[in-house]
């Protein structure tokens, strides 16, 4: 449980490393635990799923929402639209994992009804956190790859949450203001590369700069998705 949250400030550095390659030198670094920070912010309206079910969809958000949980520092992976990019992303370049979303979401329903008689997207944050403990350490019954979803639900949550938002995660860029990333540029002044410069946040996709290709970004009719094309 405790052990399950704690993991948020893994996972915001865990974030950094993607966007590492393209941060300016002077970036801002994670704010400390007495920053301000913009509050967390509500959800978009959900857009038509692509590829999961209304049931699935609803363990899903579920999920990534404590696996990433919003505080006081910001929004999290529901804000960010987590599970939006996942749905997208099981129709293209995730689209070997659909099979193991099916049993996985499936099982973490079964797990809430047989523990708690309800639906895993309706018990107590606490709750929902030793359920997903229990398949983090593989000790669910009747379900031999609990491990092994998620591990995959959580390397997905991250993408979803520090992703570029053209992929359908990172929602307002909620993800990168979690992890100071001023956003993608394609100049960097020398003023701009110093130790300590505050870099002013842009609020830029990849995707608004012409000299990027865009790569498909949603379901399958327009075939395979290819991160960083």
């Amino acid at each position: 449980m405790s052990n399950l949250i704690s993991r948020r400030e893994l996972l915001k550095r865990a974030g950094i490393v993607g966007a590492a390659a393209v941060v300016p030198g002077g970036a801002r670094q994670l704010p400390d635990d007495h920053a301000t920070t913009t509050p967390p912010q509500p959800a978009a309206v959900r857009e038509p799923l692509e590829q999961l079910t209304a049931t699935e969809s609803e363990a899903l958000e579920a999920i990534v929402e404590r696996i990433i949980p919003s505080d006081a520092r910001g929004p999290g992976a529901k804000e960010a639209r987590a599970a939006r990019y996942i749905d997208r992303a099981l129709g293209g370049a995730l689209v070997s994992s659909r099979a193991l979303y099916t049993a996985g979401l499936a099982a973490i329903d079964r797990a809430a009804q047989s523990s708690h008689g309800k639906r895993f997207k309706d018990l107590l944050a606490d709750e929902q956190d030793d359920i997903l403990s229990s398949f983090e350490s593989g000790t669910v019954q009747r379900f031999d790859e609990a491990a092994a979803f998620f591990a995959l639900v959580r390397a997905h949550t991250l993408q979803g949450t520090f992703c570029d938002p053209y992929y359908g995660g990172n929602a307002g860029f909620v993800g990168w203001d979690l992890i100071g990333y001023p956003g993608v540029r394609t100049l960097v002044t020398p003023d701009e590369q110093r130790l300590g410069t505050d870099v002013p946040f842009n609020h830029k996709s990849a995707y608004d700069y012409e000299m990027f290709t865009k790569a498909v970004a949603s379901a399958a009719p327009m075939g395979a998705m290819t991160h960083g094309d």
